[in-house]
């Protein structure tokens, strides 16, 4: 285009308080937010699993809720949306498949429980809240375990070259593919069969078969699915019973309720190679369990013979095939990579109005301080003197390791004095917060 006319618009929202809280219990802290701000709220999570056993949790402690994944049917889904579009529950739980056309104007509070994976996913799902215009919440909730967590989801499980050729060498010789052959040809694929047989990690090995489907060299023609589902429609004590009169079965029925907690609510997707190696029984056996346990009523059962299918879209050339892309799986890396140390970036500045880093993040400069975020708000309400409450926690803390929870309660101050408190002694390495989440002194 010689003469584009470019219209452009800010990143800005400055409605939305951007806020990242250090906390021990996420649960009673997302107790604490919505019980403040009823209004419609969505809760971010990174798996389906998380979904429907955070749910649980909330209508446990009197929250209205309901949850949203992609592996829901489409009747499902529908219902799901449906209770919290019509306000009918305050807050809808969530993978980031939920998002994308959604338009509700009166959500008050987006909450991530969890790191996202690069800051335009985060601007994407917290741009959701205040499209009314009136003041919203984005908040972030994080504690030490988090980027340990976060880096195992996201980066240590990026492909890089070797496994790449070692995986299609493996796959092709899986389908009995002879070098220089193979085009166009088709096959029923078992991704779990697959890694176990070669002794691949299952998540590493799907974003590998993603990345050789988007350079063209395979065509994954629809999403890994679990064959099985099922739902238990008795109630627990009743299960327990059942057990206790069949013991042979009690190491399978105890693996699939301690692996999937949602299992009495909603029908559930399971993973039968798991269940076989947890219960160090055959998948056979499993298979033969369930079909008794529908015989009886104790659950409903559904399995699907469809497997997933995979293209071979050229010949098998192995090495050659992979050498030619290999520079776009190592720029897509970096790029993962660079988007994730953003995320660190954002919420590890504690100087900085959380406003303006999203806005840098984008390119844009802003002069001001939002006023509203984390940061700004705790400027505003900073002590001017804490060493007197410094000097208690030490004291504290030289008798028993502590949670901040159990600090203010003992110290009787408010919580932003006490975070403010333990963020000098973080500071000045006199304090070290443990993987559980309690403070400790230095030695």
């Amino acid at each position: 285009m010689n003469h584009p006319r470019v219209f452009r618009k800010s990143f800005e929202r400055k409605n939305i308080a951007y806020m990242i809280f250090e906390v021990e219990d996420k649960l009673y802290r997302i107790k604490q937010i919505l019980d403040k701000n009823p209004e419609p709220s969505i809760i971010y999570v990174r798996n389906r699993k998380s979904c429907s056993e955070l749910a649980l949790q909330l209508e446990n402690i009197g929250l209205k809720s309901t949850f949203y994944h992609g592996g829901l049917s489409a009747k499902e889904k529908s219902k799901q949306m449906n209770l919290w579009m019509n306000d009918e529950v305050q807050v809808m739980v969530a993978t980031n498949a939920f998002g994308m056309g959604i338009d509700k104007s009166n959500v008050k509070t987006v909450i991530h429980t969890q790191l996202p994976e690069s800051m335009e996913s985060y601007y994407q799902e917290t741009g959701r809240a205040g499209r009314n215009g009136e003041k919203s919440f984005a908040i972030l909730l994080k504690s030490p375990s988090d980027i340990f967590q976060a880096k195992n989801q996201f980066i240590h499980v990026l492909p890089d070259k070797k496994i790449v050729t070692e995986i299609y060498i493996k796959l092709c010789n899986y389908f009995q593919i002879a070098y220089g052959e193979g085009i166009n040809e088709q096959f029923s694929f078992n991704l779990n069969h697959f890694c176990q047989k070669y002794g691949f990690p299952t998540l590493k090995t799907y974003h590998a078969i993603q990345f050789l489907d988007r350079q063209g060299i395979l065509t994954l023609l629809q999403e890994f699915s679990e064959k099985v589902s099922i739902q238990f429609v008795i109630e627990s004590k009743e299960v327990i019973r059942y057990v206790s009169l069949n013991p042979n079965e009690e190491p399978v029925i105890l693996s699939i309720l301690r692996t999937y907690s949602g299992i009495y609510e909603t029908k559930t997707a399971i993973n039968i190679s798991l269940i076989a190696k947890k219960s160090d029984c055959e998948e056979s056996f499993v298979f033969s369990i369930l079909e008794k346990l529908q015989h009886y009523n104790i659950i409903e059962y559904s399995k699907k013979n469809n497997d997933s299918s995979l293209i071979f879209n050229e010949v098998r050339e192995d090495e050659r095939t992979i050498n030619r892309v290999v520079k776009f799986l190592e720029a897509q890396n970096k790029q993962k990579i660079i988007q994730f140390d953003s995320v660190l970036d954002f919420i590890n500045d504690t100087k900085s109005c959380k406003n303006k880093l999203v806005l840098g993040y984008f390119g844009e400069i802003s002069e001001a301080d939002c006023g509203i975020c984390s940061f700004c708000i705790s400027k505003k309400n900073t002590p001017t003197d804490t060493s007197h409450i410094s000097e208690k926690i030490i004291e504290l803390l030289k008798k028993e390791d502590l949670s901040s929870r159990k600090i203010q309660m003992l110290t009787q101050n408010s919580q932003d004095t006490i975070i403010f408190a333990l963020q000098n002694l973080l500071e000045n390495d006199t304090i070290i917060i443990k993987p559980n989440n309690q403070y400790s002194l230095k030695k």
